[in-house]
């Protein structure tokens, strides 16, 4: 029925699928393994170099961090001797006349002075006071007084900085974002800013003008200003002079963290107001109880001022008053 040729050929080709389908079946594990393999070695080198990708970056970034680190300390230090050379309660005259916006010499200082101590000497001699009593007075005038001015004109000085210090940190933050030079931002602060912003990054722009570094400008100022805000101010100046990078970012983090201090001092002010109201009164009651009974009776209350005893006990509750109102005023002057 069917060729014996033909049979051969069929029974070949069976017998060929057969032997290849086995050795599919048997081989098949092993490639699929083998493949399996490959492509494993092929996701460990992607990842092996993931890896060492991620492992540079991060050794990248852990020495940028130490680069910076160390020239935050560096600066830092060189502010500290600064700031230990022109400290405020070891600054000479002039660096505290300066900080004080005040034009005076050193001459006119001591003028003021003198004729401040005379004016008070005569004073209390006029009203009938012991002379020691005068000289003390005179004493206090000539050292005393002309000093507080120049320390409480330093202290508003610094106020009104502080005030106006956050919008000129913006003006140089939008200007860099619009494309402007950072001199130039300065520039316009120098021009447009409120006292005393505007004369000390004149100074700053004055320094400029003739070689000096921005940094070395700003960490001048900071002699001038010596407030943290300016010290954070030109640690930023110091390490963008050296690593370079974007400084309008950082320059509004600072104006917001200027803005928040600001903050943060008129609500701890609100809050320690009552305090600082008792401790007025109460050191004001002395005065007031003084004052009534010189109406009232002159004549018992000016035995403190006519009689010996009178004036120890008097000046023993002066001092006594003093040292009273001294340790309230530390109880309740709180700084950040």
């Amino acid at each position: 029925m069917f060729d014996p040729q033909t049979v051969t050929l069929a029974v070949g080709i069976l017998a060929a699928l057969s032997i290849g389908g086995l050795a599919y079946a048997l081989l098949s594990p092993l490639m699929d393994k083998q493949d399996k393999k490959d492509r494993i070695n092929k996701v460990s080198v992607v990842d092996r170099r993931a890896a060492h990708a991620r492992q540079a970056s991060a050794e990248d970034a852990a020495s940028r961090r130490k680069n910076i680190a160390s020239k935050l300390k560096q600066q830092q230090q060189l502010i500290d001797e600064k700031t230990k050379k022109n400290g405020s309660s070891r600054a000479s005259l002039d660096v505290r006349m300066t900080r004080a916006g005040l034009t005076w010499t050193k001459r006119t200082f001591w003028i003021i002075s003198i004729a401040s101590g005379v004016l008070l000497y005569a004073g209390l001699i006029s009203v009938g006071a012991p002379v020691y009593a005068a000289l003390a007075g005179g004493v206090a005038g000539a050292f005393g007084l002309p000093n507080w001015y120049v320390n409480f004109k330093g202290k508003s000085r610094m106020k009104k900085f502080l005030i106006e210090f956050p919008n000129a940190l913006d003006v140089i933050v939008r200007g860099m974002k619009a494309g402007l030079p950072l001199n130039d931002c300065m520039m316009i602060i120098s021009r447009e800013a409120a006292e005393p912003v505007r004369s000390e990054f004149k100074h700053v722009v004055e320094q400029q003008q003739l070689g000096v570094q921005l940094n070395e400008a700003i960490a001048k100022m900071y002699e001038r200003v010596p407030l943290p805000e300016v010290n954070f101010l030109s640690i930023m100046m110091a390490i963008q002079g050296q690593s370079g990078g974007n400084l309008s970012e950082p320059l509004g983090n600072l104006a917001r963290v200027v803005r928040d201090r600001r903050k943060m001092k008129a609500k701890i002010d609100a809050m320690s107001m009552e305090a600082k109201s008792s401790a007025a009164i109460i050191a004001c009651l002395p005065l007031a109880v003084i004052t009534f009974l010189y109406i009232s009776s002159p004549n018992y209350i000016m035995l403190l001022f006519t009689d010996l005893l009178g004036n120890l006990l008097l000046g023993a509750c002066v001092v006594l008053m003093l040292t009273g109102v001294l340790v309230m005023r530390k109880m309740i002057n709180f700084d950040i």
